[in-house]
């Protein structure tokens, strides 16, 4: 019996490049309603995607929200009791649906699984929250408890997720399923890693980031996020002072390191540490996660 009429597939995008876009979309079985959540005000986007694809919705946010705030808005407009969260980068192996229905059935109580990446030799797809070491081994169904899963990929059933909100929206990049998964996990909720479900995933595909224009501008994105939301994170999982004690050695280095690379004319080198600075010094003091690339 397939329950695959009950899921529902998330695709968050900023001005992805079509091809990506389409080779994700493509891998994903037409008959599965698909949401993708463009984080713009492209009507174009709209346009082409839902006229060459029957099976996608399309919600334009108006304005980039992120990662967390993105998906949340296509989770409000979603009906279905399975949810997978993808990034468009993201392509699905041959029988990936039809092993994803071994899961969507009442006897698999799980909140959250993450598919496994086909080659997890440089990457794991999953992680532990304090640093454990998780076994190697997946039982009979072929799943392991885990304490994340990597969010380019994650099967929610909204049935056993307990969480007052899925996604932090503080969060614009990087650290908002850790913080997920450990919500629900707070809440009694099972975090799992499948074997059975295999993903292809290209990395940092999935927006400007692909356009060598914004090379200089995605990089310094990618770093000033990173430093925030690891400060957020810590802070808001821990305390302020542990997150200052893990990052303020972080927060001097960045600084030297700008002065010098500024001193020697490495424009690349001289941003990037630049936007580490400012990105850590700017959760410190508390401000918003409000650093966006400017094109």
């Amino acid at each position: 019996m397939s329950n695959l009429n009950d899921l529902t597939v998330i695709i968050v995008t900023y001005k992805t490049k079509d091809e990506i876009l389409f080779n994700c979309i493509n891998s994903i079985k037409k008959d599965i309603k698909i949401i993708n959540v463009e984080n713009s005000n492209d009507q174009s986007h709209k346009v082409k995607i839902e006229k060459k694809f029957n099976n996608v919705k399309v919600i334009l946010t108006g304005q980039n929200l992120g990662y967390g705030a993105a998906n949340n808005l296509g989770l409000k407009n979603n009906t279905s009791r399975y949810v997978l969260i993808s990034n468009p980068d993201v392509e699905y192996k041959k029988n990936f649906f039809d092993d994803i229905n071994f899961y969507l059935k009442e006897d698999y109580e799980f909140s959250i699984i993450g598919p496994t990446y086909d080659d997890e030799s440089t990457h794991l797809s999953y992680g532990s929250l304090d640093g454990s070491i998780i076994d190697k081994n997946f039982n009979e169904f072929f799943l392991k408890e885990v304490g994340y899963v990597v969010g380019c990929s994650m099967l929610l059933d909204t049935k056993n997720i307990k969480t007052e909100t899925y996604f932090d929206e503080n969060f614009f990049l990087y650290f908002e399923e850790a913080d997920f998964c450990r919500r629900v996990k707070v809440k009694g909720g099972k975090v799992f890693s499948s074997s059975k479900l295999l993903i292809t995933h290209l990395g940092n595909k999935s927006s400007t980031s692909t356009n060598s224009k914004y090379e200089i501008e995605s990089e310094m994105m990618r770093s000033w996020h990173w430093m925030w939301s690891t400060f957020y994170y810590h802070k808001k999982h821990s305390s302020y002072l542990k997150a200052f004690s893990l990052m303020y050695g972080k927060l001097i280095r960045a600084f030297f390191k700008m002065i010098i690379f500024t001193l020697i004319y490495n424009k690349k080198k001289q941003t990037m540490y630049y936007a580490r600075f400012t990105g850590l010094l700017s959760a410190m003091i508390g401000k918003k996660s409000y650093y966006r690339v400017k094109i």
